[in-house]
């Protein structure tokens, strides 16, 4: 169970624009959006380490924090922040006003535990579909991650989505049947068979694409005379 654990205070931006924005970050804030259910959205700005107190915290942008915008406060999650490509600095947010007691769908990371015996011992390969499983939850019951032991799956053997262990309140936003792992025998390397395929040579002696062919000779062309002795 997640409580909110970070507050930001936040004011609200009256100049919209890429001017204004510049400004706010040049103060050493970022420029950013709240909206959610019933609000189509307000222009504030916050303090650029909030955001990476956020981006830190153990649930990253699953973190439910209190939003106090010019003395309101409000729960909401960072939905999505833009950084800059050289300094990796953020420089702008997303936030999505929440309700405890209101159902979300978000990412939570998908993580492996164990080592199968179908790679320890069967040589086999391991091919996990999903990095991240789309979760319905309420705020506060998002899990950190979803953990999925893989010990005792052999080779030719897989887990679906039903197999998952998951929290009370937590559904995982896919069928019961879904495959999320799987391991796999190795791919045979076909390179060797390609080689001695017939017609390789043919191709090779082949003009290039786009080349032309040479012309062929004209048919009423004559032989050079020969020398006089």
């Amino acid at each position: 169970m997640t409580t909110t654990t970070i507050t930001i205070q936040a004011s609200t931006r009256t100049a919209g624009g890429k001017g204004p924005a510049g400004r706010v970050r040049r103060s050493g804030k970022v420029p950013a959006i709240v909206y959610g259910p019933g609000d189509k959205g307000r222009a504030i700005a916050v303090e650029a380490k909030d955001i990476k107190a956020i981006l830190h915290s153990p649930l990253g942008g699953n973190t439910v924090v209190t939003l106090n915008v010019d003395g309101s406060a409000q729960l909401a999650l960072l939905k999505s922040f833009d950084h800059d490509p050289i300094t990796r600095g953020v420089v702008h947010a997303d936030f999505y006003t929440v309700t405890l007691d209101r159902q979300i769908t978000v990412q939570v990371p998908f993580i492996l535990v164990g080592k199968s015996k179908g790679i320890a011992s069967e040589g086999g390969m391991l091919r996990q579909i999903f990095r991240s499983l789309a979760v319905l939850t309420t705020p506060d019951k998002i899990p950190a991650k979803i953990e999925l032991d893989i010990t005792n799956l052999g080779l030719g053997e897989s887990l679906h989505v039903r197999d998952l262990a998951l929290p009370a309140g937590v559904t995982v936003r896919l069928d019961a049947g879904q495959t999320i792992v799987s391991i796999v025998a190795p791919e045979k390397d076909t390179e060797v068979a390609k080689e001695g395929a017939p017609g390789a040579d043919a191709k090779a002696a082949a003009p290039a694409a786009g080349g032309k062919a040479a012309a062929p000779a004209a048919k009423d062309a004559k032989a050079p005379a020969a020398k006089k002795k």
